[in-house]
């Protein structure tokens, strides 16, 4: 029989709907309580609240925090996989987080809700239901950080929300999802080719994440420089670019011994040094930004985070994000 840790953090999944006002809180109904006798046979499952709280009230110290508990009733319990239930908003940050910060061959799971308990078409027992099949599964192994969502398996470095309200939300654009689930079965099609692991003790690095706009100055660069930051992520246009008059704050920043990082905001497609004209991505490489393929700016954010308390150098910055 497998054991699986089922870790709690709150989110929809443990809230319900107030059917007088619509509004949606907390909750002390538990998320597992309907579960634990339709696994009874074939899992044995241990379950803990780490947090009850919405995801946007999650930050990387959380993270960190949620990290550092696994690692730690993993070394104490023979456990067969983690599973991980969270509020929808940020779940993907915390995934990602997961991935470069744990160490363990182990299946580990992050899986929420849209719709409480409560709500006609509630999903969160059955994604709840279906993340511990995953997490039981001998083939989830060596995966890193998956996302189980709407019959769907999605790694944690892949997957984003799509849609505000929708159920089938996470998706994992141009990659697609590299499992699903069914009632019974669970199937992978799809595996990682490559994973980056960063042991480090605390988070305390300041990052800003900043969107690249039509006919955007170099204001915003500056002030968020001057706010104390010790790194930066910027969504460029298109394949990486930046409007002309950004440069200048662009050079600034990074004289001040300030990391740039840059991603596109389209949510398909790499960052390349195509272009050669003023903002342009050879311009913008040659001044030593730093060129992220393959993550959102929120997740960039959380690697930049992360990568900067171990170094700050800007030639393993660059081979980090490569």
């Amino acid at each position: 029989m497998k054991r699986i840790l089922v870790l709690h953090t709150g989110g929809t999944i443990s809230m319900k709907e107030n059917k007088e006002t619509g509004e949606v809180n907390t909750s002390e109904k538990h998320p597992l309580d309907e579960i634990s006798a339709m696994l009874a046979r074939e899992t044995e499952i241990e379950d803990e609240i780490i947090f009850y709280l919405p995801s946007p009230h999650i930050r990387p110290d959380h993270m960190l925090k949620l990290g550092q508990s696994i690692h730690e009733r993993m070394a104490k319990k023979n456990y067969d996989g983690v599973v991980i239930t969270h509020g929808t908003d940020t779940l993907e940050e915390t995934a990602y987080f997961l991935d470069l910060f744990l160490q363990t061959r182990k299946p580990v799971v992050v899986t929420g809700a849209m719709r409480s308990s409560n709500e006609i078409g509630s999903d969160g027992l059955y994604n709840l239901l279906s993340a511990i099949r995953v997490a039981s599964c001998d083939e989830a192994q060596d995966k890193g950080v998956l996302v189980v969502m709407n019959d769907e398996i999605h790694t944690a470095r892949n997957v984003t929300k799509t849609s505000t309200s929708n159920v089938a939300t996470f998706q994992s654009p141009q990659y697609g999802p590299i499992g699903i689930t069914t009632k019974t079965d669970v199937f992978f099609h799809h595996k990682m080719t490559r994973y980056d692991s960063y042991p480090i003790q605390s988070i305390n690095k300041k990052v800003s994440l900043i969107k690249a706009y039509a006919g955007m100055d170099g204001t915003l660069i500056d002030a968020v420089r001057e706010s104390g930051v010790d790194g930066m992520v910027i969504e460029a246009l298109g394949q990486g670019n930046l409007p002309p008059d950004t440069v200048e704050a662009v050079r600034r920043t990074i004289d001040h011994g300030i990391p740039i990082v840059l991603v596109s905001r389209c949510y398909q497609g790499v960052v390349q040094d195509t272009y050669a004209y003023a903002g342009g991505g050879r311009q913008l490489r040659d001044m030593g930004v730093i060129f992220a393929n393959g993550v959102t700016g929120p997740k960039a954010r959380i690697k930049l985070m992360v990568v900067l308390e171990m170094t700050n150098n800007p030639t393993e910055l660059q081979h980090m994000f490569s």
